[in-house]
């Protein structure tokens, strides 16, 4: 019996829901083969979404007319907008899910989506029809023929687990390893390696001693990811708490690092730098005395607990005996130990920036498979490689790429194909150098417009993100327009801690002052607070936000968009297939070397590529003629 689609997805998770979602969204005929329906898009690790610079991936993804950002509204137990005491290029949103809601939503809305069907079984072979994917076998000898073929596999690659000295094969707990596609995969030439994750104890909640804890409550007005208005979680919401580790767990974590498996020499693979071990950081930190932790609700309903802070890969008792040091876990009972988990990745390199594979044509990789960390980098990956997935299908043409200017997604994924990983990828708003315009606030107004026109954006969201776009240009022009005497603002500037007006001038000008919020206004010129308060409620907060930073940040904006603008001439120039590097004496061995085998597609990717040197780029120029 032969089965066909146009687009496969392999694997649930974060990447798999976004990427099926978006094939089948825009239209094409798409199954979702996953080995577990009850637990898709499963947060493997912490119960939280969004952060420093993830939290502007899921607005993004969410204003291309993806889902997460939906899906972590209707789930929320706790909302914080980061970093608020520092500038708005650096504002990240974080939401605390309900585990449980959150996989349900998820299959809700995956069932939900016309032209997208579910299959539950393991893929462990790829179909292929000369240097082109056309399907996948599964282990139930089941055949799935496709148009294209997208892998998103996680930790799933031959996992190996370690708790201690014990060991097991697994892509996470009490869930079977991916065999055979590894292997299928380098024998067909691709360059594979291992990387290590790792996760914490999970505590029931019912043996904390809170009180000596410190509360870490929500924001008391929180926003939300998705620039929807009718989006919104009904669940309780929780707090979260803090604490700190002492000398003696720090003495009980060290008796144990001879039975560590990532200091006995057992784990050899590359462990993430930004979220290290609790034993690695007593290492490396060993001058430290305390280091902090957090206790996260895993849900509305459960006394479940996520020690953020405390991943670990040393034997249960180990873990146990660090803990019960702490006076908030004298008594503590654990769920389950923490974890390390070894898992295979390829290299990025030999993607194009579509994600489509350069070895194996309509073959797409999206996720830890690239060797990234996080679940909303994996979902930004999902989401583009679903597009393309989508376009190859029905154009040989047309593709759909995010600019290290548009979006960190695009940041993300040049990242990947130009430089590839020598660690697990995460995603820092110091990666992007133009993230004074890629904010949190502005996503829709960055991407929506793009996506509309894809058509993954509904006519409902189009007309949404209008009617807001309209708001923030007569918010805009009133302010410019409008003119303040020295009578009606002088006592309110005093208040403020700012010097009165000797004259009259434009209302952008007072507001344009940082010790002036466009809330200070609105108490005392009414004739502003009409305008504002003709806005419709659902979104007269973002018009506020989006406009007071461009009044208040407005010339460093337009600088960095003069040199975005300036740095996209060389993106422009396209490069691919144009040259025998290796042939090109003037360059240097390395920059031949690295651009032979990466190929850029533009002159501005050959530039970013490591060891590519500015004096390289010169020669090709020259060579170009320009």
């Amino acid at each position: 019996m032969k089965f066909d689609y146009d687009v496969i997805v392999v694997g649930a998770g974060h990447a798999g829901c976004e990427a099926a979602a978006a094939a089948a969204g825009l239209g094409s005929k798409t199954l979702l083969i996953t080995r577990d329906m009850n637990n898709m898009a499963q947060m493997s690790c912490n119960p939280a979404v969004g952060g420093i610079a993830k939290g502007q991936i899921v607005r993004e993804i969410d204003a291309l007319g993806g889902w997460m950002g939906r899906v972590t509204d209707r789930t929320t137990i706790q909302f914080r907008m980061l970093n608020r005491s520092k500038g708005p290029a650096m504002w990240s949103p974080r939401a605390q899910c309900d585990r449980a809601q959150f996989v349900r939503v998820w299959r809700e809305t995956i069932e939900g989506i016309p032209n997208l069907y579910l299959w539950q079984d393991t893929v462990n072979q790829l179909l292929l029809d000369g240097q082109e994917v056309c399907g996948v076998r599964t282990q139930l000898g089941v055949e799935f023929h496709a148009r294209c073929v997208v892998l998103t596999n996680g930790t799933f690659l031959n996992g190996l687990m370690h708790v201690g000295s014990v060991r097991f094969s697994g892509g996470r707990m009490a869930e079977p390893a991916v065999t055979d596609l590894t292997e299928q995969l380098v024998s067909l030439g691709f360059t594979a390696d291992r990387m290590k994750t790792g996760t914490p104890v999970r505590i029931d909640g019912r043996s904390v001693h809170f009180e000596e804890l410190t509360e870490q409550a929500g924001d008391l007005d929180p926003s939300r990811f998705s620039y929807l208005d009718n989006v919104r979680s009904d669940l309780k919401q929780l707090s979260c708490w803090t604490l700190y580790t002492n000398p003696a767990c720090h003495e009980v974590l060290r008796s144990g690092l001879s039975e560590s498996p990532l200091y006995n020499g057992s784990i050899k693979s590359i462990g993430p730098r930004y979220c290290p071990s609790i034993e690695t950081k007593i290492m490396l930190f060993a001058d430290k005395t305390q280091h902090q932790l957090f206790l996260e609700p895993e849900g509305e309903r459960t006394n479940e607990y996520y020690l953020n802070g405390f991943s670990s890969s040393l034997p249960f008792d180990v873990q146990l005996r660090a803990l019960q040091q702490l006076p908030a876990f004298r008594d503590i009972h654990l769920y389950r130990p923490g974890y390390a988990i070894e898992y295979d990745f390829f290299d990025p390199t030999e993607l194009l920036h579509t994600l489509e594979t350069k070895r194996i044509s309509r073959l797409f990789f999206a996720g830890q498979i690239n060797g990234t960390t996080g679940y909303e980098e994996a979902a930004g990956q999902g989401l583009i490689a679903g597009i393309n997935a989508h376009l190859r299908c029905h154009s040989e043409e047309e593709t759909f790429v995010l600019r290290r200017d548009e979006a960190y997604i695009g940041v993300l994924i040049d990242d990947l194909v130009t430089k590839g990983v020598d660690e697990p990828y995460r995603m820092f708003t110091s990666r992007a150098e133009y993230r004074i315009l890629l904010r949190q606030d502005n996503a829709d107004m960055r991407l929506t417009e793009r996506a509309y026109r894809l058509g993954l954006a509904d006519d409902y969201r189009y007309r949404l993100f209008l009617s807001k776009k309209q708001a923030c240009e007569d918010v805009t022009n009133f302010i410019r327009s409008f003119s303040v005497t020295p009578e009606r603002v002088n006592d309110l500037l005093l208040r403020l801690g700012t010097s009165p007006l000797e004259h009259a001038c434009k209302l952008v000008d007072v507001l344009s002052r940082p010790q002036v919020k466009f809330t200070d206004a609105m108490n005392g010129i009414f004739e502003f607070r009409e305008i504002i308060d003709a806005i419709s409620a659902n979104y007269r907060n973002e018009v506020l936000e989006a406009v007071e930073i461009d009044v208040k940040y407005g010339g460093y904006i337009k600088r960095e968009r003069l040199v975005a603008d300036k740095i996209s001439r060389l993106e422009n120039i396209r490069i691919k297939g144009r040259f025998d590097y290796a042939s090109i004496q003037s360059l240097t061995i390395e920059a031949r070397q690295k651009l032979a085998r990466i190929n850029p597609e533009t002159l501005a990717q050959a530039g970013r590529i490591p060891g590519v040197s500015p004096n390289d780029i010169n020669v090709l120029l020259v060579l170009l003629g320009r």
